[in-house]
């Protein structure tokens, strides 16, 4: 089994993560001494807690009599209520609880009991770089994914598995879930996601095409985020010479859900959709490696009202810390630092950094052009891991 990256801390926390990210695996790999779980996938348990959540405080006093020092729910957000039996057990013991789910926002927006800062918050992705190891190929992620169930499949159990996932979750759980009314708009929605991985978000735009209200299609945008199925992208907005873009960018959270929703499962990537997933990849890397490092750093893209772009800025403890292009390709070029140098002007003390397939690292001009791979460790230095 792959070791994850994600720490189990020694006090009570959430652990959310998109659907086949391998949560219920971690949480039975921890090997937790006096352990009780309970998932509330099973429908006995789900049905016996839902008509009673009083039932599940009651049961948890005997365990804890008998010794129980763990109690882990896993899909917690099915049940909502349960989280004031939690509150409770959190109050009058010394027992310590995971809740784990695939989403947060039937917690959030239905006002649940998020345990008033009793509980810490940690994120479990698809696989990362470092997790893989040896097995990691870029030209398979970039296409694939790296979502759990995929590894160790032939390229055609892997397109009917992310299919599966598009389809059954995606479309149909997030719609059984409550999340949705309208199924039939969220699947018109969907239907084009996955071609604006990487965009700057033009709600106006994506409304007309999808024959849906605005306000339907930022609520759409919002559930994604909620169930972590997507990245929101703020703009860095923070310049007093420029005038500059103040909408967010979006990003899925795996390339092979990307893929299966823009129909690119069979055959080579285009030069121009590789591009943007190679750039997806690695924000998403890098939002991968922030959240297990535990680090006080935010994620930025920058763009002018005249079109100049910086990828990605990474701001560590409220400085900003790395300006950084993405480049899919191995021959970097004076042309590809165009929206750095820009950006340059009014942030001169901040390291530039062009990320590519480049073998070996060099310098071009102001910026630091590095292989990906030595990017990743430069992200390890910079965020003390």
């Amino acid at each position: 089994m792959i070791q994850r990256e994600l720490q189990c801390p020694a006090r009570s926390f959430f652990v959310f993560g998109p659907r086949q990210t391998g949560k219920s695996t971690w949480l039975l790999s921890l090997n937790l001494p006096n352990a009780w779980l309970i998932n509330l996938l099973h429908n006995d348990t789900y049905y016996r807690y839902l008509r009673d959540p009083g039932q599940f405080r009651r049961e948890a006093e005997h365990k804890i009599k008998e010794g129980t020092q763990w109690i882990i729910l896993d899909e917690v957000q099915r049940i909502p209520a349960l989280l004031n039996e939690v509150h409770a057990l959190l109050e009058s013991s010394s027992v310590r609880f995971i809740l784990s789910g695939s989403s947060a926002r039937k917690l959030k927006r239905g006002g649940a009991n998020l345990l008033g800062g009793r509980a810490l918050l940690r994120y479990l992705h698809p696989f990362t770089v470092r997790e893989l190891g040896t097995a990691f190929d870029l030209e398979t992620a970039l296409q694939w994914g790296t979502l759990p169930p995929l590894l160790g499949l032939e390229p055609a159990d892997r397109r009917d598995t992310l299919k599966a996932y598009v389809e059954i979750y995606l479309r149909e759980e997030i719609q059984l879930e409550g999340l949705v009314r309208n199924v039939g708009g969220f699947t018109r929605f969907m239907d084009l996601v996955g071609a604006y991985c990487g965009e700057i978000i033009n709600i106006s735009a994506l409304s007309r095409e999808a024959a849906l209200p605005a306000r339907t299609v930022q609520s759409y945008f919002e559930v994604l985020e909620d169930t972590l199925i997507a990245l929101r992208l703020p703009a860095w907005t923070k310049s007093p010479l420029k005038r500059l873009v103040s909408h967010p960018k979006f990003y899925l959270f795996d390339n092979g859900v990307t893929c299966s929703l823009s129909h690119r499962l069979s055959g080579q990537l285009d030069v121009v959709f590789r591009g943007r997933l190679f750039e997806q990849f690695f924000v998403q890397e890098t939002r991968r490696r922030i959240d297990y490092a535990q680090a006080n750093a935010s994620l930025y893209y920058w763009r002018t009202n005249n079109g100049a772009e910086v990828d990605l800025l990474i701001e560590l403890n409220s400085i900003l810390v790395l300006a950084i292009e993405f480049k899919s390709h191995s021959q970097i070029s004076s042309a590809d630092l165009s929206g750095l140098r820009s950006f340059r002007k009014d942030n001169p003390g901040v390291p530039c950094l062009v990320v590519c397939t480049a073998p070996e690292p060099y310098q071009l001009d102001f910026a630091q052009v590095l292989p990906w791979s030595q990017y990743l460790e430069h992200l390890d230095r910079l965020f003390g891991v």
